[in-house]
């Protein structure tokens, strides 16, 4: 079901933002998606009406993006969870909405085409590490306009070593103090995933209003120092399997984000559907522009 394909990198709160916020966002629900080539135009058609009808309908919340750097064809969708039973509330919203618009066996339907779109999914639950993050806002409010007003986001993912959990968190957390103590750093979400993958993963996300806004960012040398920096490059080579990165951007039109979020930029993520008009035959006037009969 699209549920598995339409419901899902990325973001992530830090300790010292406040309880209400931790409460709420526990959780990430991620799906990643890779589309046959010859077979996106389909995905995109049918991933708006999905994404109508949840809008319509009460249904389920999410966010999507489309990869712009990593591979081609490539689409994560992510709703915040409070904890696992409201996986339960988001999965049956989701398919109640999509009945009420479509009818079930219609909706049924648009969601087997959807998956025959597909190359591959993944689905993953990660649980956003607040002790880990750097510079969250410290209001769900801020924290809300930070998501909203946000167009790209690069994410990578960091693949632990087996028994290297903790000397990989507390790399992390020194790297978090240096930068929280720099003025010219931006916000670091971090995330872990807690199901759906081989081994630890950690998710290290950072949000700009656009690909300028990565340029002239500190470096991870000139917020460690020297000698902090050496540390790093080794705890890294000792603690980390590999990693990967991709930057992506958000894609209004496939998602149903919370009105929060919708808040921050109501023009962005609430596109205007095009008019369509239909052509003049040539000699005709307009009606408004015919002389009144006599």
């Amino acid at each position: 079901m699209l549920r598995k394909a339409l419901c899902t990198v990325v973001v992530a709160l830090c300790f010292v933002a406040p309880l209400l916020v931790q409460a709420q966002e526990q959780y990430l629900d991620v799906t990643i998606v890779r589309v046959k080539p010859e077979k996106n135009a389909d995905f995109a058609v049918l991933a708006k009406k999905i994404a109508a009808a949840n809008r319509k309908n009460n249904g389920d919340q999410w966010l999507a993006q489309e990869v712009l750097y990593g591979e081609a064809y490539t689409y994560a969708f992510v709703s915040t969870r409070a904890d696992y039973a409201s996986i339960d509330k988001g999965n049956d919203a989701f398919v109640g909405a999509l009945n009420k618009a479509y009818g079930k066996e219609a909706a049924e339907k648009m969601l087997h085409d959807l998956d025959n779109d597909l190359v591959w999914s993944r689905t993953e639950l990660r649980k956003r590490r607040f002790d880990l993050s750097r510079k969250v806002p410290g209001s769900a409010a801020d924290y809300a306009k930070l998501i909203g007003t946000s167009r790209v986001l690069r994410t990578t993912a960091v693949h632990v070593r087996p028994g290297h959990v903790a000397d990989f968190e507390a790399l992390l957390k020194d790297t978090k103090a240096a930068g929280e103590s720099n003025p010219n750093t931006q916000p670091m979400l971090v995330s872990q995933v807690v199901e759906g993958t081989n081994g630890t993963v950690f998710y290290i996300t950072g949000l700009r209003s656009s690909l300028g806004g990565f340029d002239n960012n500190p470096t991870t040398k000139e917020i460690l120092g020297e000698e902090g920096y050496k540390k790093f490059l080794q705890a890294n080579a000792d603690n980390v399997e590999k990693t990967e990165s991709m930057i992506l951007r958000f894609s209004p039109e496939l998602s149903n984000p919370p009105e929060t979020i919708m808040a921050a930029a109501p023009d962005y993520w609430q596109p205007k559907a095009a008019v369509a008009t239909k052509p003049k035959a040539k000699g005709v006037q307009p009606a408004s522009q015919k002389q009144p009969t006599q």
